[in-house]
């Protein structure tokens, strides 16, 4: 198949991973079950591409193994969080807006539209890995695409790790973390999950797929201004005192040293 009906399938793929989870979380009365999902998604893409792009596995080891890590640590991660946990605020919210219609709106409020954003972004992990010859490129952004990588996943998974240690500590309840990656970003979570995109559309980009940098972009503009930084930070600033002198001091997204 060529690239674009690879693609178009690959949002069949999407749709049916969204509604089978849709269900679940109508079984569960929790909506927020999609975050501990999403990672695990472009796992599930990352293979549909390669085999339908045909090469061996030795030839997109690289994107499958990359991918694959990144997506399924954040997935087990929301898992430990938040399962057993009530629903997130932010779908409590939803739900008791919409009231008994909520069942069904959430399917395109929330499953759909995560699914298309999902999809859409996914783009580089197919052109990284479709290719006429079965071998993996080899050059400069190769190379920048592993580096990328491996301070994508240090900022996000080491930034999560302390804040899972720091919020187990009773005598943290109300403070800030500013220590550890949190000192030279407020959200290394996200600033790490940006560069790990960044790295896969490198991937992309020494295999010819230099169009695709839209998704990337547009990952980005999520994680900053949609569903990432500006959220969390409109809360945070409401139900922590310390975080307004936080702000002051540290960066929001790019890491730098922190302001005396």
């Amino acid at each position: 198949m060529d690239y674009y009906t690879i693609f178009l399938w690959g949002g069949g793929v999407v749709f049916l991973y969204v509604s089978t989870i849709w269900i679940m979380s109508l079984l569960k009365k929790d909506a927020s079950i999609i975050d501990i999902f999403w990672g695990s998604g472009f796992v599930v893409l990352a293979f549909f591409y390669h085999i339908q792009c045909g090469g061996t596995w030795e030839a997109n080891l690289l994107t499958l193994s990359l991918a694959s890590i990144w997506g399924l640590r954040l997935s087990l991660y929301l898992a430990a969080r938040n399962l057993g946990k009530p629903e997130d605020y932010r779908y409590q919210a939803w739900r008791k807006a919409h009231g008994k219609n909520w069942w069904w709106k959430s399917f395109y409020r929330v499953f759909m539209l995560q699914g298309v954003v999902m999809w859409v972004v996914s783009a580089p992990l197919l052109s990284a890995q479709f290719a006429v010859e079965n071998t993996t490129p080899w050059n400069a952004f190769t190379i920048a695409a592993i580096v990328c990588w491996v301070i994508g996943i240090s900022f996000e998974a080491g930034g999560d790790w302390q804040l899972s240690r720091f919020k187990k500590n009773p005598q943290n309840k109300g403070k800030v973390l500013n220590s550890g990656f949190w000192a030279f970003t407020r959200h290394p979570n996200y600033f790490g999950d940006a560069m790990v995109w960044w790295a896969f559309y490198l991937l992309a980009c020494a295999n010819g797929g230099y169009a695709c940098v839209a998704s990337t972009l547009i990952m980005n503009f999520f994680l900053v201004r949609i569903s990432g930084v500006k959220l969390l930070e409109k809360n945070l600033v409401k139900t922590k005192p310390q975080y307004k002198d936080y702000i002051e001091k540290t960066n929001a997204f790019f890491p730098w040293f922190p302001k005396k």
